[in-house]
């Protein structure tokens, strides 16, 4: 039983933590999970309140290639906000930290932050209306049993894998 706390390297960090670098093969993002495991991903959440961002990054996800700098923060920024839950999003309870290919990591202080902060909440983003273009013929079924369980059956189908996980 105690083995894997007899030996530094099988013991569990008890903390969640998300680690960017940079090398000559590219950007990557690691996520150390509580039990010691460790995961790379291209976009990744964590904490409390976390799956909404998780929900927004995976939307977005495509668009990140192409992105520039300005929109890969934006985005970032944005995916914190939907983890607020109705607060608002502000410089001091967020930090900013960019690493890239020809730009030394460094953190952003909070007075431009909040600049960043302040010029995307003016700029809202806009959402396609995804609910008008979807056909209401399954919401016209002729037992509403049916209805529960397809509505059922799609949630279970969501919770798949990742697009986001290498």
């Amino acid at each position: 039983m105690q083995v894997c706390t007899q030996r530094s390297w099988k013991r569990p960090y008890g903390v969640g933590l998300l680690v960017a670098g940079l090398d000559e093969s590219g950007a990557h993002l690691y996520y150390n999970c509580p039990s010691g495991n460790y995961f790379e991903y291209q976009a990744f959440a964590i904490g409390s309140r976390s799956q909404a961002a998780k929900t927004y990054l995976e939307r977005r996800f495509d668009n990140f290639i192409g992105s520039s700098r300005e929109d890969l923060i934006k985005d970032a920024l944005i995916a914190t906000r939907e983890s607020l839950q109705g607060e608002k999003l502000r410089s001091s309870v967020c930090t900013i930290a960019v690493v890239g290919v020809g730009e030394p990591f460094h953190i952003l202080d909070q007075e431009t932050v909040q600049q960043l902060i302040d010029t995307f909440e003016i700029v809202k983003e806009e959402e396609p209306p995804a609910e008008e273009a979807q056909p209401t013929t399954e919401q016209e079924a002729p037992t509403d049993q049916a209805s529960g369980a397809d509505q059922g059956g799609a949630a279970a189908g969501d919770q798949g894998g990742s697009p986001m996980e290498i």
